[in-house]
């Protein structure tokens, strides 16, 4: 522990680039700060839809060698973002990518959606107990936009912070934690609003042939919903180059971004959280560790 930072921040994500997309200024922000930043990333990302035409071999239904060639795309993010420590729940290829809801990948007995959440959890809590955060940030029971992999990943987030403080659980993995705050991804929704605003108001000027609605943005909230804001203003260019990084899966155009579906959305550097364990330092936290005893 000794080697480790006074504050120290986890977070819990279905696929790689969900961390470049939703938390990679946050992400930045804290490591330039000394904070110890762990990413754990529950699958490879296997079944996602490749975008670039020259990577396009590697697809689930052709080589099935997306989630191998993702490993070095989030070692690239991760690197933009100067975060060092990152890992794959219970290792690299675990649990699989269970693609869309209802999909039949669903089904496969591999895919993280098959998976117990308890021995999923037991995973998470080793890692908990190994670095000791006071800060986790996870999905909302929805996944944010209800993903399989990423409601599994509420599930197993939530589950690892009740577990790793249980003293009666699983004493081989090390000495009980109680997480002191745990943040639920947000966004809201005047951002959002505003975001597509800009959008539309650049035109021509966009990449994208097609602009995504609020609906396409996963945690859209009321802005009432909203108690953490971070302004990572200043690691715009961090958190760009970490989702460039994800070729397989993202364009960048400027502040803009899209997925496989070639819809642009806005890239948003403030980044919105929802307290749902711990203790509010205010109505609209501007710090994730304020109140936090280091």
């Amino acid at each position: 522990m000794t080697a480790l930072s006074a504050r120290r921040l986890l977070l819990v994500h279905a696929h790689p680039d969900d961390e470049s997309i939703n938390n990679g200024a946050t992400m930045a922000k804290y490591a330039a700060e000394g904070a110890h930043v762990t990413l754990v990333t529950c699958t490879l990302g296997e079944e996602g839809e490749v975008i670039p035409p020259d990577l396009a071999h590697l697809a689930a239904d052709r080589d099935d060698t997306l989630g191998p060639h993702r490993i070095g795309e989030l070692a690239a993010a991760m690197a933009a973002l100067g975060v060092e420590d990152h890992r794959f729940l219970g290792g690299p290829g675990r649990y699989r990518d269970s693609g869309m809801m209802g999909a039949p990948q669903n089904d496969h007995p591999d895919c993280f959606w098959q998976a117990d959440v308890d021995e999923a959890a037991g995973h998470l809590v080793a890692v908990i107990r190994e670095l000791r955060p006071q800060v986790m940030i996870a999905y909302d029971r929805n996944g944010g936009y209800g993903h399989p992999d990423h409601i599994q990943a509420h599930r197993v987030a939530m589950r690892a912070f009740e577990l790793a403080s249980d003293t009666g659980f699983r004493p081989d993995l090390g000495a009980p934690h109680e997480i002191a705050k745990v943040y639920w991804n947000c966004v809201p929704r005047s951002a959002v609003e505003e975001g597509f605003a800009r959008l539309r108001a650049a035109g021509r000027e966009s990449l994208f042939p097609g602009i995504a609605t609020v609906d396409d943005v996963p945690g859209v909230v009321d802005d009432t919903e909203v108690t953490a804001a971070v302004d990572g203003s200043g690691y715009a260019g961090a958190k760009t180059a970490a989702m460039r990084a994800h070729a397989s899966q993202i364009a960048v155009d400027g502040p803009f971004f899209a997925l496989s579906n070639d819809l642009g959305q806005p890239l948003f550097v403030h980044e919105h959280y929802r307290l749902v364990r711990g203790e509010a330092a205010a109505d609209r936290e501007g710090d994730l560790f304020a109140e936090v005893t280091v």
